[in-house]
């Protein structure tokens, strides 16, 4: 869908943990849709990995059988759930390019049902409790930016964030909206995710919407599982929050309301995007 981006996006973003089956976790994330739009949600964001468990806590082959096609039967569930509502979607899936092919890829889904694509997560960890290269193969198709009816956005997922040229990369293909999934727990992040999002929204003038796990998973994993810590959060284009930050103890449904015409005012009051001198960035291309 194109058109005039709405002056106020009244944005969702939800946390929850892992139920301990998969359906149920369907259910309860077309239920947060509902309340969403009851609230008057025009966009929704779920967490990473949304319908399933974060795996990346062990490597087993059995978590494979969570990877379905980007048009799957998930995103043809949630695409008609998004008509129904009149509400665009993003939707964090496990993404099967084919067997044995996979990716952590977000599908953006406009609010006639349209599913507009897919962004597939560039920077993938490999360390203790997050063994996320056992299951995803890096991204390979960008950092595009989709028209929406709330305007352009763009995705970013978790370990994503901490790499500020992909950042740049969505605003200067237009993104007013980025929202960034996450599956993040205590210890080296925590300080991150205070700054991160900020600085990221701040340095792109634009608006950061970033959806995080709360909870333990230990009907999964037992002694093995840890504690995510929600806390999801909205940031305007000058790094403020937009609101408190969600619940780090507990299920969530965030609504905020972001005021779109922020993002030209900070843009000409900062002239980042003019002032830039990637001529001069010589060490960025290089591997």
């Amino acid at each position: 869908m194109t058109g005039d981006t709405p002056k106020i996006v009244r944005a969702a973003l939800t946390q929850t943990t892992w139920t301990g089956d998969k359906e149920s976790m369907l259910d309860k994330h077309e239920q947060f849709a509902r309340t969403a739009k009851e609230q008057g949600a025009q966009v929704i964001c779920f967490q990473e990995l949304f319908y399933g468990p974060y795996f990346g806590i062990t490597e087993d082959a059995k978590y494979y059988d969570y990877a379905e096609p980007a048009d799957g039967p998930i995103v043809q569930r949630f695409a008609a759930l998004a008509k129904e509502l009149g509400m665009v979607m993003v939707l964090p899936i496990y993404e099967e390019d084919q067997p044995g092919v996979y990716y952590n890829t977000a599908v953006v889904v406009d609010s006639d049902g349209t599913i507009l694509g897919q962004y597939r997560k560039h920077h993938i960890p490999h360390l203790d409790k997050f063994w996320e290269k056992f299951y995803f193969r890096p991204g390979n198709m960008g950092y595009p930016v989709f028209n929406t009816a709330v305007g352009p956005i763009g995705v970013y997922i978790c370990y994503d964030r901490h790499f500020p040229e992909g950042w740049r990369e969505l605003a200067l293909n237009g993104a007013q909206i980025v929202f960034n999934p996450n599956a993040t727990k205590p210890g080296l992040s925590n300080r991150l995710w205070e700054i991160e999002q900020a600085a990221a929204a701040a340095a792109n003038g634009m608006f950061v919407a970033a959806s995080n796990r709360v909870g333990r998973e230990d009907n999964e994993y037992g002694d093995l599982a840890v504690t995510f810590y929600g806390s999801s959060q909205v940031l305007d284009p000058r790094g403020n929050w937009v609101g408190e930050l969600g619940s780090s103890t507990d299920e969530e449904v965030l609504v905020r309301d972001l005021d779109m015409s922020l993002v030209r005012q900070v843009r000409n009051d900062w002239q980042f995007f003019r002032d830039r001198r990637p001529e001069s960035y010589t060490s960025i291309p290089k591997p």
